[in-house]
């Protein structure tokens, strides 16, 4: 077994680092919060705990937090170490940080993470970039953090197909629960069905459009049956965005993905039905801050009084309520 560094120890590293030591290997972990469950109390100290070449693996938010953390983590290491941003990173800036590492001889390997809150006991799907001899330094990471059996990881590619492929996963994901949730809104608003949430719940075996998804919907519904105690309002990633961007660049049609962002904005606007489907889902998946319908109080894993965890258990609680509990960081999921 071997020695990782993780740099962020939020509601997904955090979990990262507890499912990487529960299959055999040993986390060093640094935050900046003393609170954390931290190992060393900087950069210096986490570098120093690793044995070369050393793999350091960032879980913090993309942009400028994860630009400052690459800056400050380059002269600290030494050709051959690898450093992986493991957060929802613009494709573009992997290649740029690929390139400010290389004159040291630094490698460097993207990797898109889906899980959410539940990756600790499901395993985390990988969509990984990077040269062939990176990602292999990497590899026993990843073994441990993927589900279990054949699926699961990927070597996507060059620097930068990871995040790529991930943000087309999200942009997918937009689209999934935009139908999901305008299905739902169209059964709410008629009287010819009586039982919405059981209408949804017999979808889960022999349809053709069960999936996880569906289930978390489900499980939205055992907790609040027409999600009167939330707003229509869902956020926005901004990989949503970025898939967007990448279909105009390359002159790719995304109608489907196009209107659920677009759908999203509009929720901002009004008190959506569909909306709230989609914050419930947020939720659900990821932990994701949802406003309550009373006092606009926020809720969930990003805000105080959090309403979602990770499971703990060996086995994921589906039952209502199983996702309420202590509150932790971002990144999204």
């Amino acid at each position: 077994m071997a020695t990782l560094g993780m740099i962020g120890l939020g509601r997904m590293g955090g979990n990262m680092a507890e499912r990487l030591r529960r299959g055999g290997h040993t986390v060093v972990g640094y935050d900046r919060s003393a609170d954390s469950g931290r190992q060393v109390d900087s950069l210096e100290g986490l570098v120093a705990a690793l044995e070369t070449p050393r793999v350091v693996w960032v879980m913090v938010p993309a942009g400028q937090p994860t630009y400052d953390t690459i800056d400050a983590l380059a002269p600290l290491l030494s050709e051959g170490d690898v450093v992986v941003d493991g957060g929802n990173s613009r494709y573009t800036d992997d290649q740029r940080h690929a390139a400010e590492l290389a004159p040291s001889g630094i490698g460097f390997v993207d990797c898109g993470v889906s899980g959410g809150i539940w990756g600790l006991t499901e395993g985390y799907a990988l969509m990984c970039g990077g040269e062939d001899e990176d990602v292999a330094k990497v590899q026993p990471f990843f073994d441990v953090l993927k589900p279990e059996g054949d699926s699961g990881f990927v070597h996507a590619g060059k620097v930068g197909a990871g995040h790529f492929a991930k943000m087309v996963h999200n942009g997918i994901e937009y689209g999934l629960m935009q139908a999901y949730a305008e299905g739902w809104e169209l059964m709410m608003a008629t009287d010819v069905i009586t039982d919405v949430p059981a209408v949804v719940a017999s979808w889960q075996k022999g349809t053709v459009i069960r999936s996880w998804l569906l289930d978390l919907m489900v499980n939205a519904l055992e907790a609040d049956d027409d999600l009167s105690e939330l707003r229509g309002y869902a956020q926005d990633s901004g990989e949503g965005r970025w898939t967007v961007e990448a279909a105009v660049d390359h002159a790719v049609p995304l109608p489907v993905i196009t209107a659920a962002l677009f759908a999203r904005f509009s929720s901002r606007q009004d008190d959506s039905p569909a909306m709230k489907m989609i914050a419930a889902l947020r939720n659900q998946f990821g932990g994701h801050a949802v406003t309550s319908s009373v006092g606009m109080t926020e809720k969930g894993a990003d805000s105080p009084g959090a309403d979602a965890a990770a499971p703990v258990a060996a086995e994921p609680d589906v039952s209502e309520g199983a996702v309420r509990g202590a509150p932790g960081t971002p990144p999204e999921a």
